[in-house]
C-alpha cells in the first residue's frame, strides 16, 4: 500500500496538505512548519546532537522522502498507530489525531482542513486510517 502526503500549503507555524491511500484522497494533514535539514552528521545517528542542523525540536515537519510505515504501540497514546521508519533527524514519528500544530511534535495529524491553520475531526479520521492500514504488511509514505 503506497501513501503520498502533497504538502500544499507551508506556514510560518505549520504545514498543511493532502493525504492519498494507493492514489486516492484520504483527508487532510497538519504538521509543523518545514525547515531546511541539511545532511545527517556522519557520526551522529537520527542527527541527535548535530550543531549544523536548524531542526527545532517539537516545530519543525519531517523531511520530503519515502518512508517505511509499520503499526506500532505507542506508549504515549496507549494505542496502536503508523510509525514511519528512519526519518533522518527525528525519532518516534506517528500519523495521529490532533487539532494544532501544537499536537504534532513533528507528527503528522489527520483529519479535515476546515478551519485555517487546524485539522478537524481527527480522531475520527486517525481511527479509520489505522483500521485500513492495520489490514496490511507492506505500507510506504512518500512525502512531497
Amino acid at each position: 500500500m503506497k501513501l503520498l502526503l502533497k504538502r500544499k500549503f507551508k506556514g510560518e507555524t505549520y504545514t498543511i496538505g493532502d493525504l492519498y491511500i494507493d492514489g486516492v484522497f484520504f483527508c487532510n494533514t497538519l504538521e509543523d512548519t518545514v525547515r531546511l535539514l541539511p545532511l545527517l552528521c556522519p557520526d551522529t545517528p537520527q542527527g541527535i546532537g548535530c550543531r549544523c542542523k536548524e531542526k527545532v525540536y517539537a516545530r519543525t515537519a519531517i523531511p520530503c522522502g519515502t518512508y517505511k510505515i509499520t503499526m506500532a504501540h505507542s506508549p504515549r497514546f496507549k494505542r496502536v498507530l503508523p510509525y514511519l521508519h528512519d526519518v533522518p533527524h527525528f525519532l518516534g514519528i506517528l500519523i495521529h489525531s490532533g487539532t494544532t500544530n501544537a499536537d504534532s511534535a513533528g507528527c503528522i495529524l489527520v483529519g479535515k482542513n476546515t478551519i485555517k491553520g487546524k485539522v478537524t475531526e481527527s480522531r475520527a479520521t486517525s481511527d479509520r486510517l489505522n483500521a485500513i492500514l492495520s489490514k496490511e504488511k507492506d505500507i510506504t509514505i512518500e512525502i512531497v
